[in-house]
């Protein structure tokens, strides 16, 4: 159970910064499913990216993280899911958070070396940052199956640890 809610973090995690949640959309199950099966694939591509074009072993490192608990998840995600007998249904968020993944990895794939480092970790700062307002104020308080809800309020915690984790990396890097 602690595996799958680490997964499901990681999963959540992906939101990208620039994606707005509106405070006041009222999402159902079926769409938050969405959300969180749009913000894993994002974070899989950026971290496959910032895998392959950073010179820096501590971001190389992060991206590696991401990528091995977003893979993961998509299995575990699929899952529950399916248990949940939800099928997750686009929404403007979903559909938001797919077009800011291209627009962030087209932006950085130009950059190169310690440009590309400091903007991939940045962003992560900001998206983690973005997540737990929007768990706190979006995905919480509109998750009506209890299953869902409750592995949303566990995996709090482990949203600020890995913001933690990229002020870290981002401290230590300027």
């Amino acid at each position: 159970m602690n595996r799958m809610i680490r997964l499901l973090a990681a999963a959540l995690f992906a939101l990208i910064a620039p994606v707005a949640f509106a405070q006041s959309e009222t999402l159902n199950d079926a769409q938050i499913a969405a959300i969180v099966v749009a913000a894993n694939s994002v974070d899989i591509d950026a971290g496959k990216l910032a895998e392959k074009k950073s010179t820096n072993k501590d971001v190389q490192a992060f991206a590696r993280q991401m990528v091995t608990d977003h893979t993961a998840v998509n299995k575990q995600a699929t899952d529950l899911v399916k248990k949940l007998n939800v099928t997750p249904q686009e929404n403007a968020t979903s559909k938001s958070l797919k077009e800011g993944g291209e627009t962030n990895l087209a932006k950085l794939r130009k950059l190169q070396g310690k440009d590309f480092d400091k903007a991939y970790i940045d962003n992560e700062v900001t998206y983690h940052q973005t997540v737990l307002d929007a768990v706190d104020k979006t995905l919480i308080p509109n998750a009506k199956n209890a299953e869902l809800k409750n592995t949303l309020v566990k995996v709090r915690p482990i949203f600020v640890d890995h913001l933690e984790h990229a002020k870290q990396i981002q401290a230590s890097h300027k």
